[in-house]
């Protein structure tokens, strides 16, 4: 037979004397198996079925008597019902099945097709650990349990959608023989092997699988699980605002329905309840935006009076409609319905805390389709599709919630005039005794531009200089302790010191957020009061808390010597770089008047908003945005040079990465009065912030690669248009000899929520005289002149 195990490495090979001693062992214990008899003189007469299958052509020629020998394996009273075969040991290639099996699993060459809930790297490693269980249990004793489920996933013949098979093994037909002499395993040994369970590349160093051959067959049962699997998964993409939040994330919930259900034209529809709104969403809608049912058709909750939503809601139950066609009355509603092709109904009320918040319903083309244990079926949905609509609803309040309150702050000066001629208006209705809000400030088709400049591993760094301040700390503390004890050996001071090096150990071995207040309470509480009296026990420890006294800094109550060198380093590269950049702000700014937004932390990162909308005279032109691009490409270049002419007089030396994000699609801010900030207004424009808020974490696809690199500048963009812009403009600065000829365009992995970005990097010419001129500060330029 062919060998199914090519790129497996154990010799599997198809026997039947497993099987056939089994009958010879149960036919001696019990009388009743006194038939085998005939059975023995028939293999008598076929003794090649007793010894390795290596050939097909060998079951052909004993077909009969192979099919009484399975069918002690299977019983015949299944054959016509059950999906079952038998396959070759660990093998997904079969020799023997039921006609239910054949049906569903095999292809015209006698494979298995369809695919496994796995992957295949997964599915040819569980089948290895497997076989080296199956040896350790047979030659060397040792058992372990091995949970491997197998779901495999085949189209149904009816009605073409997947159906979901768990497939049963059965190994108690399968003989391990080894090739030679088994290897004994020590102590040593064994416990290798016990720690290796998982890993067949480490246990093949003790156990060859060439020195094993595995005899015999695995029988194989098929149950269907099509219904749990579903279900596990429709919980699992629920979880996912986007599977009711995007149409393709619809339409694949939508499809897993059609799946649990059997019905390959099922179509789904939700609905949600919002104050007297009902918001129509279903596999029709075209949805561009991002928020849920901010595409959907908005209906009044009067249309529904009367008809079988009405019923369901009010009932709260399923409600099942045989045929839309026999209804005593038809109105509207179900005239749409009726003219989607719909002829049976299913309607699901969804309901959180008491109230109904939307309806789930499931509709076919078929009157009578869908029967009484399809409506027990759904109504089990219903706690999921529940929670599902309702995040999506309380998505939806976020976003359009917007409470006015009579003060804002920091108001940039561009857009002043604005919020002065909103508040004379809400002045004047005050005045007059009328009741009043401020009115939403929304600014229209205005263009962002971001760009950040992070210190690179600033956190790891800054968790590195606490944890070495802490070790410092506590090697004073084992000073002072150990100085007492040898001016008088004191059981206490022992103990003390063990705990003085649990904690170093502990704090080296990784720093957790709560390690630093633990230490500093035990120094503080157990060790520092005790100073006084350890004073009195000679002059080493004298000097020993003299050592330690001078090394705190009082201010912070400890070691601040590596953290204070680090914090001073970022706060002297931080005040350079945004000092730079509110000098080429001001200058951009006098150019033309745009909203401007800088954010401190470790490295500087910025938000620009310029368009016509902005200004009171309502006059822009593009090229006042091209030429902001070309101003964030020149300050990003500057900040890169400003870190490299800094860095070495830094006491902790920081490199910085710099980026530039992209779009030419103008969107609009609102102003946020609970918040005192701009934000986007609309779900389409919150793409922008939430690529801003992800951004920093990209890497390249297909590897780990971050996308930020020291001394290379990264411009991130969406469309074939921004980035030929980008390419321009950068191509002007190369020429310039700000930037160097290295140019690449790299593809993005996904963010979550984002797809589809790009990127070019180019490397700064920190060297530039050109870079040097345009980024030093005048007084620098004056010095070097």
């Amino acid at each position: 037979m062919e060998n199914a195990f090519k790129a497996y490495p154990f010799r599997a090979v198809l026997s039947l004397r497993p099987l056939v001693d089994y009958l010879r062992r149960a036919s001696r214990e019990d009388a009743r198996l006194g038939f085998y008899k005939d059975l023995e003189t028939e293999l008598s007469g076929a003794p090649e079925l007793l010894e390795p299958i290596e050939e097909p052509e060998v079951l052909k020629r004993h077909e009969d008597l192979v099919h009484r020998l399975m069918s002690f394996a299977f019983p015949p009273a299944f054959w016509d019902t059950e999906a079952f075969g038998a396959v070759v040991p660990f093998s997904p290639r079969p020799f023997f099945t039921s006609p239910a099996f054949k049906t569903l699993f095999l292809d015209g060459d006698g494979g298995l097709k369809g695919r496994t809930n796995l992957a295949d790297d997964d599915f040819t490693r569980g089948r290895a650990i497997r076989a080296f269980l199956f040896i350790l249990e047979q030659v060397y004793g040792i058992t372990q349990k091995f949970d491997y489920p197998v779901v495999r996933i085949v189209p149904d013949p009816e009605t073409g959608l997947d159906r979901h098979y768990q497939m049963h093994m059965d190994f108690r037909f399968v003989e391990v023989l080894p090739l030679v002499p088994p290897r004994p395993l020590s102590d040593e040994d064994r416990a290798f092997v016990l720690e290796n369970l998982g890993r067949p590349e480490r246990l093949r160093e003790i156990l060859p699988p060439e020195k094993f051959e595995l005899r015999g067959f695995t029988a194989v049962q098929a149950v269907d699980v099509t219904e749990r699997e579903v279900i596990t998964a429709l919980e699992r993409d629920l979880i996912d605002q986007e599977s009711i939040m995007s149409q393709g994330g619809f339409l694949k919930v939508q499809q897993r329905l059609r799946t649990l259900f059997r019905r390959p034209d099922l179509t789904a529809s939700l609905a949600a309840i919002r104050n007297d709104e009902v918001l129509l969403l279903n596999s029709g809608c075209e949805m561009t935006r991002s928020c849920i049912f901010a595409d959907s058709r908005h209906v009044s909750k009067k249309e529904f009076e009367g008809t079988v939503y009405e019923e369901a809601v009010k009932g709260d139950e399923v409600v099942r409609v045989p045929d839309i066609l026999e209804k005593n009355t038809c109105g509207k509603l179900e005239e749409e319905i009726l003219e989607m092709g719909v002829r049976c109904l299913l309607v699901a009320p969804l309901c959180h805390k008491g109230a109904c918040i939307g309806t789930l319903d499931l509709g076919s083309p078929r009157p009578g389709d869908l029967g009484p244990m399809d409506a027990l079926v759904l109504d089990q949905l219903r706690p999921m599709f529940s929670v599902a609509i309702q995040r999506a609803l309380d998505d939806l309040n976020n976003q359009v919630q917007r409470i006015i309150k009579e003060k804002c702050t920091a108001i940039h000066p561009t857009v002043e005039w604005r919020f002065r001629k909103a508040a004379l208006r809400h002045m004047e209705a005050l005045n007059a005794g009328r009741g009043s809000e401020m009115e939403p400030i929304v600014f229209k088709d205005v263009y962002p531009l971001y760009a950040s400049s992070d210190i690179r591993g600033s956190a790891d760094e800054r968790n590195r200089a606490i944890r070495e301040d802490l070790v410092e700390h506590l090697g004073l503390v084992a000073g002072i302790v150990e100085a007492a004890y040898e001016a008088k050996p004191l059981l206490v001071f022992q103990e003390l010191r063990s705990r003085v090096e649990t904690h170093v150990s502990r704090i080296r071995a990784g720093l957790a957020s709560g390690d630093e207040p633990v230490i500093l309470r035990f120094v503080k509480e157990e060790i520092e009061p005790l100073f006084p009296h350890l004073r009195t026990l000679g002059l080493k420890v004298n000097r020993a808390v003299d050592r330690y006294e001078d090394a705190v800094d009082a201010s912070v109550g400890t070691v601040y010597r590596l953290r204070k060198a680090f914090e001073e380093s970022v706060g002297v590269l931080n005040g350079r770089l945004t000092s730079y950049l509110d000098r080429e702000e001001a200058q951009a700014q006098a150019h033309f008047p745009h909203f401007f937004e800088r954010h401190r932390t470790d490295g500087v990162d910025y938000l620009i908003y310029v368009g016509s909308s902005l200004l009171e005279t309502g006059q822009f032109e593009r090229l006042y945005l091209d030429n902001l691009r070309l101003w964030q490409i020149k300050v990003a270049c500057g900040m890169a040079w400003h870190t490299e002419r800094l860095r070495s007089s830094l006491k902790v030396p920081l490199d910085t990465t710099h980026l530039i994000l992209v779009q030419n699609a103008p969107l609009s801010i609102g102003f946020r009065f609970d918040e005192k900030r701009f934000d986007v207004d609309g779900a389409y424009d919150i793409r922008n912030e939430i690529i801003k808020s992800r951004i920093d974490k990209a890497v390249i696809k297909g590897g780990r690669e971050r996308l930020t690199q020291p001394g290379h500048l990264a411009v991130v963009f969406s469309s074939q248009e921004e980035g030929e812009e980008m390419q321009r403009h950068l191509a002007f600065f190369q020429e310039e000899g700000y930037l160097k000829r290295d140019l690449v365009t790299l593809d993005l992995e996904e963010l979550p929520g984002v797809q589809g970005l790009k990127a070019y990097r180019v490397g700064i010419d920190l060297e530039s005289g050109a870079l040097g001129q345009i980024a030093r500060f005048p007084e620098a330029a004056t010095a070097s002149a």
